[in-house]
């Protein structure tokens, strides 16, 4: 079963994620802050990671950052900012994709599929 860690800050994000993965028979842990999401990739490497720029602490940039620092495991952003720089930014910190809120949960199932 794939293991996808999904950081965001908003709470229904994170429950309609959930739902659909779970649904999907995707194994599904939750971060709502950069520093629990680093807290559990470093005890539990997940298979692949959906991750929000814009947390409360410690943003999704640094988090991304810090990950490629011990990982390659697949991350797409998944945020709001929706700017060019951002999203090269992201991508040239080594994020594998990049997709703006508000998504479409099928486009986002198939980016999942494409990097697991």
């Amino acid at each position: 079963m794939t293991h996808i860690l999904v950081v965001d800050d908003d709470p229904a994000i994170l429950r309609t994620l959930t739902i659909n993965l779970r649904a999907r028979d995707y194994e599904v842990q939750t971060a709502s802050d950069g520093r629990t999401a680093l807290a559990i990739v470093k005890t539990r490497l997940p298979d692949l990671i959906l991750l929000d720029l814009g947390l409360p602490d410690v943003d999704g940039v640094t988090v991304l950052r810090r990950v490629r620092e011990f990982t390659n495991i697949p991350v797409i952003v998944v945020s709001a900012r929706n700017e060019p720089d951002d999203k090269v930014e992201a991508l040239d910190l080594g994020a594998d994709d990049y997709i703006t809120k508000p998504f479409s949960i099928d486009e986002l199932l198939a980016r999942i599929r494409v990097s697991t």
